[in-house]
């Protein structure tokens, strides 16, 4: 068993029961003091953040497989990224004893342990990573069935090439935000059915995507594809993602190129980056793929994780947030690794800090839907709200909060949560 993953571990950090971040965890973030202007590098434990930035410019967090680099003075994670798994795996171990509750070096220094262990109510969060390119993709054969039933019928719900490929769009790294950030409704073109013409205004069906992300490392060189069995030494780690959508104007623009206005208006994640080694002890079987993927494809191991997701919405006049839909990631049928080696088969060169993002995840059941589309099935089915409205989509000052957690042998291995509001939207 990796060190790190030890269910027994325990840190001199007081770390909830029920909390997202244990010492088996160690997710990575990027923070900012409240009295501070400058961004900083740590991992959350517990309530607190661990300040790496402070332990590597001081001689204290020693990575051997660092050298003499200084990855953590640089305010995003994309230096380290770029390092890959040998010192992404030295450093977690190097962490992980600073934090272990056996270890005085941190623990017994007063004056160190207050300056590095930052509570999180202190700081904001900032994103991960300086995102170059961003690829979602449409990965949940329940989602994509749901979809296609409503655009084209049972009969036709899967496209030809679906069982064949991980399908998928290049979105708009600029417009992706961190949790807490509120967007604004859109503004584009729509046309209903009985219309002669189209029309211009606000979105009138706003909808959010329960998806995953994953953070690129290593890159690889343009023309060079990554190869299925080595797709995972160049993915990071994860977070989750609401990947906001304006379903109106979707259906009018999306043929014959796919989304541009209705998705690139923006797209949440989390703060957290949970490492894929915190994730090994999730891992488990996806979807049986029928028909056998072509051998660039094909997996010798499984490589879906045991994510439990849950979406909440908030509206103005409630008191309370309301579950709308809990699903889990191990439900997709193409999985992370296919994705990535399918992205770069054709030598398309991905670079350390891309995202790319599951695509909405949806389960079997009505209730596991990853989208308002779907759970209120294209608004013939009002979803009713404990006060007595009812949602279709999303109305302005809605909170949607996304959260999602692996639950271990008496711990969780979280990602805390990706949240924002809609706001009524801007006049031109």
């Amino acid at each position: 068993m990796n060190p790190t993953n030890d269910p027994a571990l325990k840190s001199w950090v007081p770390v909830p029961p029920d909390s997202h971040f244990p010492i088996q965890n160690l997710p990575y973030g990027v923070f900012r003091r409240k009295d501070e202007e400058v961004p900083r590098i740590g991992v959350a434990i517990g309530e607190h953040i661990l300040d790496l930035t402070y332990l590597e410019q001081h001689g204290i967090l020693k990575v051997a497989e660092l050298g003499h680099r200084t990855v953590f003075s640089e305010h995003t994670l994309n230096a380290f990224l770029a390092l890959g798994r040998p010192a992404w795996h030295g450093t977690r171990l190097a962490i992980s004893r600073l934090l272990r509750a056996d270890e005085p070096t941190v623990r017994d220094d007063a004056a160190l342990r207050d300056h590095v262990l930052v509570p999180m109510a202190d700081v904001d969060m900032l994103l991960p990573a300086a995102i170059g390119d961003y690829t979602d993709f449409y990965s949940s054969r329940e989602h994509a069935t749901n979809v296609g039933i409503m655009l084209r019928g049972v009969d036709n719900a899967l496209q030809p090439n679906w069982l064949h490929l991980p399908v998928a769009y290049h979105g708009r790294s600029s417009s992706i935000v961190v949790s807490g950030t509120d967007l604004h409704r859109p503004l584009g073109q729509t046309k209903a059915d009985d219309a002669p013409a189209p029309t211009f205004g606000p979105s009138r069906s706003i909808d959010f995507e329960l998806e995953m992300g994953f953070f690129i490392g290593p890159g690889n060189s343009l023309g060079r594809p990554i190869p299925i069995d080595k797709a995972a030494d160049h993915i990071f780690g994860m977070v989750l993602v609401n990947d906001w959508s304006a379903r109106d104007i979707q259906r009018w623009e999306y043929v014959p190129l796919g989304p541009f206005l209705a998705k690139n208006f923006g797209t949440s994640i989390s703060p957290w980056v949970v490492p894929l080694e915190a994730l090994e002890p999730f891992r488990t079987n996806g979807p049986k793929q029928d028909p056998q993927p072509l051998p660039y494809l094909r997996i010798s191991e499984p490589w879906a994780f045991d994510i439990q997701l849950d979406v909440t919405v908030q509206g103005a006049k409630m008191d309370r947030p309301h579950r709308l839909c809990a699903s889990n990631m191990k439900h997709l049928y193409w999985n992370v690794c296919q994705q990535l080696a399918h992205h770069a088969v054709n030598g398309c060169n991905l670079q350390p800090g891309d995202l790319l993002a599951s695509g909405t995840i949806s389960g079997p059941t009505p209730d596991s839907y990853g989208s308002l589309l779907e759970l209120a099935w294209k608004g013939t089915k009002p979803i009713a709200l404990p006060n007595g409205e009812t949602r279709v989509f999303l109305q302005d000052h809605d909170r949607v909060t996304m959260t999602g957690w692996c639950q271990g042998a008496g711990y969780r291995i979280g990602f805390g949560e990706v949240t924002g509001r809609v706001l009524p939207p801007l006049t031109t």
